[in-house]
């Protein structure tokens, strides 16, 4: 007969309790370089509880790899921000293929999987690459130019509305609405109010694009539209999926290609291996989503209690799931902390894991594959020509300002 303490087999069976820190993740010194802090708690426990926000956060590659690819017990459909769906209102209905789990979340992708499919996006690329020649060859005669408001969100703001059929009137809306969407995710703090300010508009904007006669019959927009015809999903829902499409294809793809820019600026000896061999512009991007990836931070919650690494979280709490944090990881990548194009980086967190991986991960891919396609056929070098400057927000890692040389 066993004399353990029943406390005791509790305590072996659901792992051990995380330690308690005061790390904030959301403050402005963080989101501007958190790279330190990730290695400082990471040596304390590869999974931690946040004091300041009532949460847990997982910072080990190996933890929170498990985490995206379990959704049973790590739920999205509580939410993917801080606000737990459980205990409170979204302030906006949720997304459905963000914020929801299989079965529903099945259906969601399968209609979008099937307008960003591999033969669609080659259809894409020659109207993209057409734009990408245009726009380069343009900034190369000028020499100098901000890599932000001249070129990451020129681009996207352009190719990819026209490809989903939206009006060309009033697409700025589109960077306010990501803006406000992405920092909705985590605290309601000064980055999410200031979003709020003059949202209604922008809102109302948004959700009057997403519906069917506002579409050109032959974009990605219609073409969700017709799973409604085939009785896949309502016309709200079709709406909704356009909206998660001009989400997921807009500003993940604008910092994306601002932070490209920013590693062969800051590196150009890599950017002269890549001019060497430009075979290797796809591994360029994968090293590129893992040194500097666009998405940042979300959520997770759990549908029971669990043990993760050792590390007991009881049921229905909130995890946070910092992407570049795994990314960093030096346990899992060797010099986590050199930027090389010839890394093996199978398996990054730059568009998140399992079921839930970033579905305009393809569209994302496409653009900064035909800019860097550009630049290398029509610029030898790419020089910082001034200091940078971090758009700081509480889910993406990006730029408001990137001064650009080429030559």
């Amino acid at each position: 007969m066993s004399t353990a303490n029943p406390t005791e087999q509790t305590t072996l069976t659901l792992g051990k309790e995380c330690p308690q820190v005061d790390f904030d993740p959301f403050s402005d010194a963080m989101l501007d370089d958190p790279f330190a802090a990730y290695e400082h708690y990471r040596q304390i426990a590869p999974v931690v509880k946040l004091t300041k926000y009532d949460c847990y956060a997982v910072l080990d590659y190996h933890e929170l790899n498990i985490m995206l690819t379990d959704w049973e017990n790590f739920s999205s459909a509580a939410g993917v921000g801080l606000i737990n769906f459980h205990h409170e209102k979204p302030w906006r209905p949720k997304s459905i293929i963000l914020e929801v789990d299989p079965p529903d979340h099945t259906v969601s992708r399968r209609v979008l999987n099937r307008v960003l499919s591999r033969p669609a996006m080659e259809k894409m690329r020659q109207s993209f690459a057409a734009e990408a020649s245009t726009l380069i060859t343009a900034l190369v005669a000028r020499k100098e130019f901000d890599g932000i408001k001249d070129l990451a969100e020129v681009y996207p703001l352009k190719v990819f509305p026209d490809a989903v059929g939206l009006n060309e009137l009033g697409r700025e809306n589109l960077l306010a609405y990501g803006t406000l969407a992405f920092n909705a995710t985590c605290p309601r703090n000064h980055l999410f109010e200031a979003s709020l300010q003059g949202s209604e508009s922008v809102i109302a904007w948004i959700m009057s694009q997403c519906e069917r006669q506002a579409l050109s019959p032959d974009g990605l927009g219609a073409q969700i539209f017709t799973a409604v015809d085939r009785g896949e999903v309502t016309a709200v829902e079709a709406a909704m999926l356009v909206r998660s499409l001009l989400s997921a294809g807009v500003d993940t793809t604008i910092n994306g290609l601002g932070n490209a820019l920013l590693c062969f600026a800051r590196f150009p000896q890599q950017w002269r291996l890549l001019k060497e061999r430009p075979e290797l512009v796809r591994s360029a991007i994968d090293e590129i989503l893992r040194f500097e990836g666009a998405l940042m931070n979300f959520f997770r919650t759990t549908s029971q209690a669990v043990n993760l690494g050792g590390y007991h979280i009881p049921k229905h709490e909130k995890v946070l799931v910092p992407f570049a944090a795994g990314n960093r990881d030096p346990k899992h990548w060797p010099d986590a902390h050199k930027f090389d194009i010839t890394r093996e980086t199978k398996g990054h967190l730059g568009f998140g894991g399992g079921v839930h991986m970033c579905v305009g991960q393809m569209v994302a891919r496409l653009e900064v594959e035909l800019i860097l396609s550009q630049l290398l056929q029509q610029a030898d070098t790419i020089t910082l020509a001034g200091t940078p400057v971090r758009r700081l927000n509480n889910a993406l890692r990006g730029l408001s300002s990137l001064p650009l040389r080429i030559a």
